[in-house]
Order: C-alpha cells, then structure tokens, then sequence
C-alpha cells in the first residue's frame, strides 16, 4: 500500500430534484460536500445509517450517477481522470479500472446465462479479447483466484449457494483487470460463517492483484475485521475519518461513539451501557441548519444549531467535523 491515492475527492456532491406540483422540486442531498482520498492498495471502509449517503458516494466515484458539485480524480499512475467532466472513450477505459460488487448476488446474475457466460460478458462488452479461447482461459484465471472450478462454470447461478454466487460476482467485476472495486454491502446478504469465508477472499484479492477497495457497510464488526481507513458519513457529510484501529480506540465524534456503541456485546454486563440516539435522520430534502446532527446529539449547544462545523484535521491522521470534540475528548480523558 502506498500513500498516494487512487481516488480524491474536494467538496464532491450529488442531489436529486424530487416532487412536482404547485410547489416545484425540491433538492435531495444526498452527498454533500465531501472531502477524502483513497489510497492506492488501501481497503476503505464507509459506514453510516441508512440513507445517509454511502451507496450514492461509491456509485458517484463509478461515474453511475452524475455530480451535482465539487471534483473528484481517479489516478492509477497510468491515467489521470477527472471524473466529473469524464465522457466518451475516457469513460469507456475508466470502466475497465473502476467495477463494482453488488449487495445482493442472485438478484445481479441472469438466471438464463451459465457462469462462464456471465463472468466473460464483461470482457466480450468491453472488447478486451479478440477470440473466445482467449477468453476462456482469462474467465479460468479469474475464476480459479475466487475459488470456483472448471464444473462451477458449466452451470447457472440458481445452482449454488449465497457464498458461491457471490464469488461468482466478485470473479465477474475482476475479470476485466480493475484497479479500484465498490463493494456495497457485499457481504450483508450472507451468513456470518459465509462472511467470514467471502471477506478473507477480498482480502487475499486485494493483496495478490493490487486492488483498491471501498467497502461500504452498516456492519461494524465487518469493518473492524477488513479495512484499513474507515469514514463516517450523515445525511450526506462525512463526519470522521481515521485508520481503523485508531478510529475504534478512541471515536472523538458524538455520532460516531453512538454507532461504536451499538455493537452488540458478548458481556452481559456490557449491555444496555451504549448510548442510544432519539429520533430519526432527518429528511436529506429538508436538512436541520448548522450541524446535521445537532436534533440528536445528546452534546449539542447553540452554537451547533446555527453553524455547521468543518472537518478539521489535527495532523495525526484522524479527521473529525464536530464543533466539541476537544472539549468532549478532555472530558473523557479527565
């Protein structure tokens, strides 16, 4: 892993127009001013509640939804894009290097098409083989690195199970040689015992092909396990960022203390401690002024209902949006 990033963004946004009618559209926010670089050989966790932004950011920095602000570059020390003006046949090559892993297998194979056919769509689209025997042994290649066999490929996706199917995924968007992988939520739909299984396999991945992921997941334990860097997004900002071990040891945001103390505990004596959060997200079409998590941060003063803080950074790495966070963090040491 190296410290230049594949990925930066600067103030990157996207908003939808919704409604109609005697009072217009109104603008969803559904991204909001963020600013984070992803290094290159890095494992990037994103977590955050739902509807908080997290699948809209992947599916921005795969060009699959348009920016409405800010910019965001993708360099792989062959290329060097700006994603937000990208078109034609720079956006046919950035396909190639950006791919994304869905969240639910099943639901993102064609049940009429056997696996070698699925895995070899991309390359056949792509044009990145010329004959099918070259494509065949590309399809074997990446098939035999997610631990599927010469008979997996004869067969349909109905035919195995979650684990399998997803391998069946991951093997599809490797195949056409990507530098940088989204994985949504790629292992919520699996059993533990099968996350465990898929997640040691991204890891292994990420070391032997020299792939950058973002990892966007609710699960915080998966997240502990897998990546190296882990950001914190609300309503469509991002409110920490931090290596992950540094992160887990010491959360210094109000939000980000309350979901690392959502995770459940095998100490009976633990349970019931965490900090429970009252209310919901507010509605990213009609977002609270000032701090975004003022309505239920049990921490909030004035100041946070009228300013909203910037993300600051300290200098050791850790980058925190919170206009307290000092003050809370003497408090905790004292």
């Amino acid at each position: 892993m190296t410290d230049a990033p594949l990925i930066s963004t600067s103030d990157l946004s996207v908003g939808f127009r919704t409604g109609s009618g005697f009072f217009g559209k109104s603008l969803l926010k559904a991204v909001d001013h963020v600013s984070l670089d992803i290094r290159k050989g890095s494992f990037f966790g994103l977590v955050g509640e739902s509807g908080s932004g997290k699948t809209t950011l992947g599916r921005a920095l795969l060009k699959a939804v348009p920016m409405t602000g800010g910019t965001a570059r993708f360099r792989d020390g062959e290329v060097d894009y700006d994603l937000t003006t990208l078109s034609g046949p720079a956006l046919k090559d950035y396909r190639k290097r950006a791919q994304l892993i869905f969240q639910d297998p099943y639901a993102a194979l064609s049940p009429r098409m056997t696996v070698r056919d699925i895995i070899a769509e991309p390359l056949e689209v792509m044009g990145l083989t010329k004959t099918r025997e070259e494509t065949d042994t590309r399809v074997r290649a990446i098939a035999a690195k997610c631990r599927l066999n010469l008979e997996h490929l004869r067969r349909f996706p109905h035919a195995f199970s979650g684990g399998q199917r997803q391998r069946i995924s991951i093997a599809r968007a490797l195949v056409s040689g990507p530098k940088f992988i989204v994985a949504d939520e790629s292992v919520a739909a699996l059993d533990v015992s099968i996350q465990a299984d898929v997640l040691n396999l991204l890891k292994e991945l990420q070391r032997d092909l020299q792939i950058t992921f973002l990892f966007i997941s609710h699960d915080l334990s998966v997240v502990a396990h897998t990546c190296d860097q882990v950001a914190v997004m609300y309503l469509g900002r991002l409110v920490e960022s931090a290596p992950t071990r540094r992160l887990f040891a010491a959360p210094r945001h109000p939000y980000t203390k309350a979901l690392f103390s959502a995770i459940p505990s095998l100490d009976p004596d633990d349970r019931g401690r965490g900090q429970k959060l009252t209310g919901e997200i507010p509605s990213p079409t009609n977002q609270p002024p000032g701090c975004k998590f003022h309505t239920r941060c049990p921490h909030a003063i004035a100041r946070c209902k009228t300013d909203e803080p910037a993300l600051e950074h300290p200098g050791d790495g850790h980058e925190v949006a919170c206009h307290r966070w000092r003050e809370l963090l003497d408090e905790r040491a004292a």
